[in-house]
Formats: structure tokens, C-alpha cells, sequence
């Protein structure tokens, strides 16, 4: 079963994302060579509090921060540490908020400083799928449509998507049904449900400059390239209506 959120709920939904957007953009603020990465993690986690929220990742099947905070290679679910930002890296930064029993989730990569122009290609082509995602979460369109725009984009300009990780339902629970995958033909169809007016989606291609296989650090969270080679991340949390999709965060 898909949640179709009725007024009250989509309200509720749209007030955890705007929080998160907001948490966000001051994050943002303070990204630049030499400052320090777990006082980003402060710094969301004492905004989202200050706006009467929770943040929506920490504790969650044990995660110890309130941002994933992921580096140059590592593709998403990077801990926070106790390090400097350098110039010339791109940063992942991805986090959820609970309010009022309901969640948000988005991410977005930036550059730390000045980047080189393959790194700054690589979040825009990442960004760029984004959108045309998005463009086709529309009525009358299955997940799918989705996930084949993004997939057809990103392969186009010679990136790889990760498929191992994929973008969600979003409202009630941080991870609710459907599946939104980045990449055509998943192992089931059983995923390709039929966009309805009152869904939230959580949108989220992962992009990685070399190939698209991955591996899991020691710490049980932190995923990676394979190869070494950047990866950029960027997320919205969306809601079908009966005309444009709408961004929520």
C-alpha cells in the first residue's frame, strides 16, 4: 500500500520540510575550506531543535548524527568526523526532520572552495537529473518514468548511477513504499505503481563520476566508490498534485 496524504497531512509534511530546507541552506552557509564537519552536525541539529523539531536520522537504526555528511567518494551515510573541510572537495550533505509525527528528507553536494571542472560537471549533471525527475513525477505517470529520465540523462553525459540505493516515500515514516529507483528495468514491477495526487516522494539520484559499483566502510554506514572516483548526491521531497509536481523542501 502507497500513503495518499489527505490536507492536514500534506500541511504537516510540508512544515518538517521547510524546516529542513531552511537547516540546509544555513548549512550551506558554513561550508568552506578549514571548517570543521561535526560542527555542521551541531549546527543543523541545534536548528532543527530551536524550530520545536526532531532531527530524523539520529538514532535511526542506530545512526549517531543528525546530518550524513559524505566527502569526494563516499556516496551517502558518511558519520560526521572529527576533520577539516579542504579546498577543492565536494560535500554531501543529507538530513531528515520530524515534525509534528511527520518527516522530511533532502540532500545536496557542494563544493568546498573552488572544485575542478569535472567535479563541478559532476553536480551539475547530478542536480540536472534531479530536476527531470522530477519534471516526470506527474499524473498519469508510473515510478518508472521516474526512474528511466534519470537513469536516460545521466548515462547520456557519461556518469553512472548507483543502484543499490534508491529514493522513497516519504510522510508518516521516514521510508515508506514506493521504491523510487534512479535506473530502468528494477528486479520487479511490482514497483511500478501509478503516481496519485497526494503521494510524497522523496527523489534522490546518486551519481558517481566513475562506475557505479559501491563498498561499505568498517563503520557499517559510510558507502563509497569502488573505484575511488567522486560521487554527488542531490534530494528533494516532492508531492504529486494534480498539476506540477510540487518541492516540498
Amino acid at each position: 500500500m502507497v500513503d495518499i496524504n489527505n490536507f492536514s497531512e500534506i500541511s504537516a509534511i510540508s512544515e518538517s520540510c521547510q524546516i529542513l530546507s531552511d537547516t540546509l541552506d544555513l548549512v550551506e552557509k558554513h561550508i568552506h575550506p578549514g571548517q570543521s564537519v561535526v560542527e555542521l552536525d551541531s549546527i543543523a541539529e541545534n536548528y532543527i531543535f530551536s524550530c520545536d523539531a526532531k532531527p530524523a536520522f539520529k538514532g535511526y537504526n542506530g545512526f549517531p548524527a543528525s546530518l550524513t555528511v559524505s566527502i569526494d567518494d563516499e556516496i551517502v551515510h558518511g558519520i560526521p568526523k572529527n576533520i577539516l573541510l579542504e579546498e577543492g572537495q565536494i560535500i554531501s550533505i543529507d538530513c531528515g526532520v520530524i515534525k509534528n509525527d511527520f518527516y522530511s528528507d533532502s540532500a545536496r553536494t557542494l563544493p568546498v572552495g573552488t572544485i575542478s571542472k569535472d567535479k563541478q560537471r559532476l553536480l551539475d549533471v547530478t542536480k540536472k537529473a534531479l530536476e527531470i525527475g522530477i519534471e516526470n513525477a506527474v499524473l498519469g505517470n508510473k515510478i518508472f518514468d521516474i526512474s528511466n529520465s534519470i537513469q536516460k540523462y545521466v548515462e547520456s553525459e557519461g556518469f553512472s548511477i548507483v543502484r543499490e540505493l534508491v529514493g522513497h516515500g516519504i510522510g508518516k515514516q521516514l521510508h515508506i513504499k514506493p521504491q523510487v529507483p534512479n535506473f530502468s528495468n528494477p528486479v520487479t514491477s511490482d514497483l511500478n505503481v501509478e503516481l496519485k495526487e497526494g503521494m510524497c516522494l522523496a527523489i534522490e539520484p546518486m551519481v558517481n563520476m566513475g562506475t557505479r559499483h559501491i563498498k561499505t566502510d568498517s563503520d557499517g554506514w559510510t558507502i563509497r566508490t569502488q573505484d575511488g572516483n567522486a560521487s554527488a548526491h542531490f534530494e528533494h521531497s516532492i508531492l504529486i498534485t494534480k498539476f506540477q509536481p510540487r518541492i516540498l523542501t
